[in-house]
């Protein structure tokens, strides 16, 4: 019997994809590797790439204002001027409220006069807005030494802030009373900082 030829086609092997031939399929682990894996290159955040505006760069007046803005002795009298509102409006609040206001504990059966009401619930108000003033400014100075010592913005800041400037208000009046004055104010000022965090 003849034998037959192979077929010279089928006995040929495929050409290499460099050659012109078709490409191999596309591996999509490494897609998913750049899109969402290791090594995927974060994009930096450009307003001005996105269309926004882009911001001009700073002059020096506006560095030192920005300094003196966030030194300690700004935010100290701000928090003063603060307090001495906030502590204002809750004494001629409370003188408001308060059915004693006007009255002579001398002549306690004497109707006061409007003047009289008038010039205690002042007297009230500037009292309290003192006090506040004080306290604000006291908090206020002591966190933002506390905060420029520890180079951290956090928790800790407020409750050792606030265990210097209740300790320092209670001490007038002795060493337990500064304690206690220490221990209440870092535990409400730790309260109103989780609050606000």
């Amino acid at each position: 019997p003849r034998r037959r030829c192979p077929d010279p086609t089928m006995a040929s092997p495929p050409p290499p994809s460099g050659a012109g031939g078709p490409e191999p399929p596309l591996q999509y682990s490494l897609l998913l590797q750049h899109l969402v894996g290791e090594q995927r290159r974060p994009r930096a955040w450009d307003p001005a790439a996105l269309g926004g505006i882009p911001s001009p760069p700073k002059s020096e007046e506006q560095k030192v204002v920005e300094r003196a803005m966030e030194s300690c002795a700004f935010k100290a009298a701000l928090a003063c001027v603060g307090g001495f509102v906030l502590g204002g409006a809750f004494g001629v609040f409370t003188a408001g409220i308060d059915t004693n206001v006007g009255f002579d504990p001398k002549d306690p059966y004497r109707t006061p006069t409007a003047k009289e009401v008038l010039k205690d619930m002042g007297q009230r108000g500037i009292s309290y807005a003192k006090n506040f003033a004080i306290v604000g400014a006291m908090f206020s100075c002591t966190e933002c030494m506390v905060e420029s010592y520890r180079g951290k913005s956090d928790w800790k800041n407020s409750v050792i802030s606030g265990c210097i400037t209740g300790g320092a208000i209670g001490f007038r009046a002795g060493l337990k009373a500064g304690v206690i004055g220490c221990g209440g104010f870092a535990a409400f000022s730790a309260a109103i900082d989780y609050y606000l965090r």
